[in-house]
């Protein structure tokens, strides 16, 4: 079909086209004036998702930012939001609401509240602005003063929904820890419970680096064994000797910064007091074995007695040290767990939510729907190719020869071809013209006259 065919069909039933688009635009129009004008109030708040939690000073990655600001928005439309909004709003008391809720459908097994929360989420949008961190919650309405107090209502249950999961589950891990910090306690006493009564029991008592003071004193004695064997004594040393002069090191360089009243000053002070027993011991060995040479035992002898006093010992002094072992990691699990709870519960007590309000919402003076101007272009657009199929359709089934091209269809041969002459002594009034020109005339099988 050529272009002039075409065109010659679309002309010869333009009436068709004509009414299928004005019909169009006349529902259009109904359904437009019809329809409740609905506002859409926008309230905006930024993510902190890239500075640190100012409790935890965690951070949150890049390849899990987008699954979290996802979760967010699912958030915003979630029901314990949305409930909230409903209870700021009062509407579980509204009449009107309560009959609507009545007359739903029987299989409707919601409760009120869910129902009327439900609404909420219907009318409730979120995401985040181009290029941005800042979260965007629209709410719509049929008053501008509605949509703007429910995009704000939205944003608080938002940011106390936020603020209460958080509370939430910081108490509970607090809760946990605890717990478990009341458990390692206990293990602990009865670690030191089996420690003491093992020591008590097998005469053992180690050092406060779980060393063996027998042990230290064997080792006094052999480095004391080459001065026993020299013409005169040389000046007797020992282990705990060279750990006091570094204590005493440490003493004299706190004290030029705190005073002597200092916790570390008097830390200090008590384990220079048990190191300096511990060191006149040793060197009361070692001047006695020292001695020998002249009125007692020999050096060798000595030795040779505490390698069997320590030797008999071993198996004992191994065990000890397991027992002290176990208490000393029970002591820093402690430590650690009761840590961890107490940072626990000062989030739960934080009301950092990672959220930072810019501005309220602004009553809308535009209404967002219906869009009357684009309704009623769409329905000329929907009209114009309604009627353009519909006088293709009724052409396909109704053919006519319109032109000398349509004859060449059916292969007849072209003899001739007149022109239409119009009848100028037929009267026509302007209506009839008109009638005619919009091409109702064959549309209808009939011409209109002149009265």
């Amino acid at each position: 079909m050529s272009f002039i065919q075409f065109f010659r069909i679309l002309w010869a039933r333009r009436a068709i086209t004509i009414l299928a688009t004005l019909g169009c635009f006349l529902a259009a129009l109904a359904v437009a004036k019809s329809l409740p004008p609905v506002y859409q109030a926008n309230s905006r708040l930024m993510l902190d998702i890239v500075k640190p939690d100012p409790v935890t000073g965690q951070v949150i990655a890049s390849q899990f930012a987008r699954a979290f600001v996802k979760t967010q928005i699912e958030l915003i439309r979630d029901y314990r939001v949305a409930g909230k909004v409903v209870d700021a709003f009062g509407w579980t008391s509204s009449p009107e609401l309560i009959a609507q809720y009545q007359a739903r459908p029987a299989d409707d097994n919601r409760d009120f509240r869910r129902w009327l929360a439900q609404r909420i989420i219907n009318r409730t949008e979120a995401g985040l602005l181009e290029g941005s961190n800042i979260l965007e919650i629209s709410f719509s309405a049929t008053s501008p003063e509605v949509a703007r107090k429910g995009a704000d209502a939205l944003r608080q249950a938002y940011i106390d929904q936020t603020l209460a999961f958080r509370r939430e589950g910081a108490a509970r891990n607090a809760e946990w820890f605890r717990q478990q910090a009341e458990k390692v306690r206990a293990e602990l006493a009865e670690a030191e419970k089996r420690k003491s009564n093992f020591e008590r029991e097998n005469g053992i008592v180690l050092q406060e680096d779980n060393s063996d003071p027998e042990m230290a004193k064997l080792k006094a004695l052999a480095q004391s064994m080459p001065a026993a064997q020299m013409p005169g004594i040389a000046p007797i040393t020992s282990p705990s000797t060279a750990q006091l002069g570094q204590i005493d090191a440490q003493i004299a360089a706190a004290s030029q910064t705190y005073g002597p009243n200092h916790p570390m000053i008097q830390n200090l002070q008590r384990q220079r007091a048990a190191v300096a027993e511990n060191a006149s011991r040793e060197l009361a060995s070692a001047r006695a074995a020292a001695m020998g040479s002249v009125g007692g035992p020999s050096i060798q002898s000595l030795v040779s007695a505490q390698t069997q006093k320590v030797l008999a010992q071993r198996g004992k002094v191994n065990e000890a040290q397991r027992l002290a072992s176990d208490v000393t990691i029970l002591k820093e699990q402690f430590v650690r767990t009761a840590a961890r709870a107490a940072d626990l519960d000062q989030q739960a007590q934080s009301v950092e939510t990672g959220l930072t309000v810019l501005g309220n919402a602004v009553a809308p003076e535009d209404p967002e729907s219906p869009n009357v101007p684009l309704i009623l272009f769409g329905s000329l657009a929907a009209g114009f190719g309604m009627g353009i199929f519909a006088s293709l359709l009724i052409e396909l089934l109704s053919r006519r020869v319109r032109g000398v091209e349509d004859m060449a269809v059916a292969g007849a041969p072209v003899i001739g071809a007149m022109s239409r002459v119009k009848d100028e002594s037929a009267p026509t009034s302007l209506w009839a013209s008109i009638w005619e020109w919009l091409g109702f005339n064959e549309l209808f099988g009939k011409r209109a006259t002149a009265e």
